[in-house]
């Protein structure tokens, strides 16, 4: 970093102005924020999030941005890796893998942490979730448990490593019983719900932080506040709860079925995309400031 003093005799004449300056901050934590800010995805401008959110860290922090496929060579000068909108992850699978692997071998610290339960390892936790008993869309993996499926007019095929709807499909009944759940890394079988809204609700740790819903199941992300019950709360946190993640961010997605119960559609524990933009700025602020704070933590606890 350049000085603001000069090295030879004062000139007392104007100076010209070089832009905003900043002291050096000695001990300040180096977080190394994963994102792909080239990443379209529809409905959802990716970027505009993380240009804020990052942008709003640098108040804490020491920040340099990163596409995924850079995370692993750089990771090692920075004191935790933040991955955030970091793209579906079966675009890059294998340096994926590869970050992933070394980051566990040398201790590098990553949020969310590795530990991650749900869409981090896969979505075969649902078909866990439905076994449990477990409030959920059934779900099933096996040709030999499609008996545990209700009847429904159709049903979604949705592979077990995809994201963002890629390669989800629908099937009438008869042709589960000609599905290979082996095929494309392994296959999930569920009954299309006809709900009456999706609704999202955001937590960093174990704290709640606010709420999100579509209220035209045809537009899923055209979203809006949503004031939750305690029984609403009390659905998210059972899940929460269920990951055991210590520190991180965690989306619950729900879907609201017609006999008005909660099913859950999706637990978020990777890179969970936050829809900052439909909070006001006093929203953006306080999720910002309990996400700083939950950073610290992380890096306090030493593991």
């Amino acid at each position: 970093m350049a000085s603001s003093r000069p090295s030879g005799p004062r000139n007392p004449g104007p100076s010209r102005p070089s832009g905003p300056s900043r002291p050096d901050r000695p001990g300040r934590p180096r977080l190394l924020y994963v994102t792909d800010l080239a990443y379209e995805a529809r409905g959802r401008r990716y970027c505009d999030e993380d240009i804020h959110l990052s942008a709003r860290l640098r108040e804490d922090f020491d920040v340099a941005l990163c596409h995924p496929l850079d995370a692993a060579a750089l990771m090692d000068g920075f004191d935790l890796v933040v991955v955030r909108n970091s793209g579906p992850v079966i675009h890059y699978q294998e340096a994926y893998d590869a970050f992933r692997g070394r980051a566990l071998r040398d201790g590098v610290r990553v949020y969310n942490p590795l530990t991650g339960r749900a869409d981090m390892a896969g979505k075969r936790y649902l078909v866990e979730l439905t076994a449990a008993g477990l409030p959920v869309i059934p779900t099933v993996d096996r040709p030999e448990d499609l008996g545990r499926l209700p009847e429904a007019a159709a049903y979604v095929i949705k592979p077990e490593f995809g994201a963002d709807s890629i390669g989800l499909r629908t099937a009438g009944r008869a042709d589960l019983a000609r599905l290979d759940f082996r095929a494309h890394g392994g296959l999930l079988a569920q009954p299309r719900i006809d709900f009456r809204y999706e609704v999202s609700f955001y937590f960093v740790d174990d704290a709640f932080q606010y709420a999100l819903y579509a209220p035209r199941p045809e537009r899923r992300w055209h979203l809006e506040p949503y004031a939750p019950t305690a029984e609403d709360l009390d659905f998210a946190r059972r899940f929460i709860a269920w990951n055991t993640l210590s520190h991180g961010i965690q989306r619950v997605d729900a879907c609201r079925a017609p006999d008005g119960r909660l099913l859950l559609v999706e637990l978020e524990d990777l890179n969970p995309y936050l829809s900052l933009e439909a909070l006001d700025a006093r929203g953006r602020e306080a999720f910002a400031e309990n996400l700083a704070a939950s950073l610290r933590r992380f890096l306090a606890a030493g593991t």
